[in-house]
């Protein structure tokens, strides 16, 4: 037989296999779907929240996420007039901080386009700022019941293992064609349910990591990986370029004024963010002594908080955090704080333009502090916990 021929037949077994699968998929969502509350209730601003906010990100985290922002904002309006600052900290830890600013702007478009709701047709919704293929897929199937593929990574995993498809998965073309195959064979009165049994499949049978629980999976007889052991080897992704390293010490300055922190620049990683001051590189307790001129504790006091990492998705921080309490504000604070940061060379009251002192209580309940610098939020809680037991003890000592 022929190449072409050989061709020909694999894709004649694809399509078998893709509408053999549909049926036993179907029964098994039925039975073991998990209750999630934007499942429950799949309204057109539920189901996009919830896909929005769910990627790159576990389910399990967005549970708590996704009640306090519907809670908060309820509906389209409500997200469409909301300020930034509010959305920020109701984000505040889902990371990738453009998928909420991606929200509000497509709430404006669709309440001065279309009355406030959202268009049914998948073409309509790739129009919205933040919305793709996958998400319009979504919207379209879960709460309107069109039929619309939404194909993410679990999809592709899926289908990659149980046709046996080595073709690359980060590959537009491979994306949609596959959207294209499963458009044919989705029922089409059960879109909806038909997209989220493999989105459920490939979350919590046909897993990412580690070997997938092949003896729960309701189309394992139809898998050329399960036959074959080829799991390990599927999907095919092309290799990605290595993170860029970068070292910063990190430090959580207080003054008698409060904590001092500052807003990234509007563009960029974080843009708009709030964060604690940073230099570059990893710096020693003497070093920090000598960077803020303190030459001894007299002047002000200096605590290690540790080392800690965060990863981007093309950038690993590696930070060593430091606690520095100041009696007064060193004038060469302004050179140190940001020394690469050419936006923050203006001094305004004292302190670097864009610099300003908080007090804890309020920098945790209304400033959005991004999760790379949760590790550095944890230690300084333990901290003043411990100052203010040791304050008490005092007190009671002098009171006894």
């Amino acid at each position: 037989m022929s190449v072409e021929g050989r061709i020909v037949e694999n894709q004649d077994e694809k399509k078998c296999t893709e509408r053999l699968m549909v049926a036993p998929l179907l029964d098994w969502y039925a039975e073991n779907a998990r209750r999630l509350p934007w499942r429950e209730d799949p309204k057109p601003y539920y189901v996009w929240v919830s896909e929005i906010m769910l990627q790159q990100t576990r389910v399990e985290a967005v549970k708590g996420y996704f009640a306090r922002f519907i809670e908060e904002l309820p509906d389209i309006a409500a997200l469409a007039e909301a300020e930034e600052e509010r959305l920020l900290k109701l984000w505040e830890g889902l990371g990738y901080y453009s998928r909420v600013r991606s929200l509000k702007a497509a709430a404006c478009v669709v309440m001065e386009k279309y009355g406030g709701r959202l268009p049914r047709r998948k073409e309509e919704l790739l129009c919205l700022p933040g919305i793709g293929a996958y998400t319009a897929g979504a919207i379209a199937s879960i709460a309107y019941g069109q039929v619309a593929a939404a194909v993410d990574g679990n999809v592709l995993r899926v289908m990659a293992r149980l046709l046996g498809d080595a073709s690359d998965v980060g590959k537009e073309s491979v994306r949609r064609d596959l959207a294209r195959r499963l458009e044919d064979v989705m029922p089409k009165e059960f879109p909806g349910a038909f997209n989220q049994a493999l989105m459920e499949l490939g979350a919590t049978v046909c897993l990412p990591n580690g070997k997938p629980l092949c003896a729960q999976c309701p189309v394992r007889d139809l898998c050329v990986a399960c036959r074959e052991g080829t799991w390990e080897n599927l999907p095919v992704k092309a290799k990605k370029k290595p993170r860029r390293i970068e070292e910063h010490t990190v430090l959580l300055v207080e003054t008698g004024d409060g904590f001092l922190v500052r807003k990234r620049p509007a563009r960029g990683l974080l843009a708009g963010m709030w964060e604690y001051p940073a230099v570059c590189g990893k710096k020693g307790e003497e070093e920090v002594r000598k960077l803020f001129g303190l030459k001894d504790d007299a002047a002000g006091t200096v605590l290690p908080l540790g080392e800690a990492k965060h990863v981007f998705s093309h950038i690993e921080w590696h930070m060593q955090g430091y606690y520095v309490r100041m009696r007064e504000l060193s004038p060469s604070f302004a050179k140190i704080c940001f020394e690469n940061a050419e936006f923050y060379d203006i001094i305004v009251d004292g302190f670097p333009a864009g610099c300003i002192p908080v007090g804890w209580e309020r920098l945790r309940a209304d400033y959005s502090i991004p999760s790379a610098f949760e590790a550095y939020r944890k230690a300084m809680e333990k901290l003043l916990a411990s100052r203010e037991k040791a304050q008490t003890v005092r007190g009671l000592e002098r009171n006894g």
